[in-house]
Parts: C-alpha cells; sequence; structure tokens
C-alpha cells in the first residue's frame, strides 16, 4: 500500500503563492490517481484538486479553478499542489491520498494512504 507525506505548507501573506508537495512510499506509485484535500476548523473536508497516474487527466471544484495547479512526477514520487492568490480561505491543513481506478473522483470517502497533513495559513 502506498502511504503519503505532506510538506510544503507555511505561514505566508494574502496574495503569496506556495507549492505544496506530496511525496510518496511504496510500491506502484505511478498507478495510482492522488487527490488533495483540505480540512479548516469548524468546516468539512473539502476537495482541492486530483491528477491521474499519468498526470494527463487532473480535476478542479469550480470554486477553486484558475489559482491551482497539479501536477506529478512518477519518478520523483512525488505530487506537487501550486496554489497562487492565496487567500485567508485557503487557511487549513492539506492532505493528499491516493485513489485506485481511473476515475477523478471528489469526494474523500474513496481515497486512501493519508498523509498527516501539512498547514497552510494565510495572513491577510
Amino acid at each position: 500500500q502506498v502511504r503519503m507525506v505532506e510538506s510544503g505548507g507555511g505561514l505566508v501573506q494574502a496574495g503569496d503563492s506556495l507549492r505544496l508537495s506530496c511525496s510518496a512510499s511504496g510500491r506502484l506509485f505511478s498507478t495510482y490517481i492522488v487527490g488533495w484535500f483540505r480540512l479548516a476548523p469548524g468546516k468539512e473536508r473539502e476537495f482541492v484538486a486530483a491528477i491521474s497516474a499519468s498526470g494527463n487527466s487532473t480535476l478542479y471544484p469550480d470554486s477553486l479553478k484558475g489559482r491551482l495547479t497539479i501536477s506529478r512526477d512518477n519518478a520523483k514520487k512525488t505530487v506537487y499542489l501550486q496554489m497562487n492568490s492565496l487567500k485567508g480561505e485557503d487557511t487549513a491543513v492539506y492532505y493528499c491520498a491516493t485513489l485506485t481506478g481511473r476515475i477523478l473522483l471528489g469526494s474523500y470517502r474513496h481515497y486512501s494512504g493519508w498523509g498527516q497533513g501539512t498547514q497552510v495559513t494565510v495572513s491577510s
């Protein structure tokens, strides 16, 4: 089973950019879809982005399109989340997880291998 470790979070100013990384341990990473989710205090876990095993297909919620870019490097077993024009409402713990199959999904219930998360705090 693939396990994920997130990194790259921190304290930034509104309008700044940040790139998160999600590194995998285990075999067959290149066969998994990877998704990013976030959890803010008092809110439900929110879908942020997903990328296919090959990296050719991506999925974003409409509310975040244009500000985020998900990418992956299978040779490095790493998925990236580039976040631009950060806002206060982006403050959350960001998690990544894996999904088997070929269909990109936005529901966290389908994902497994969750990491411990990385905190992103945007100061306005």
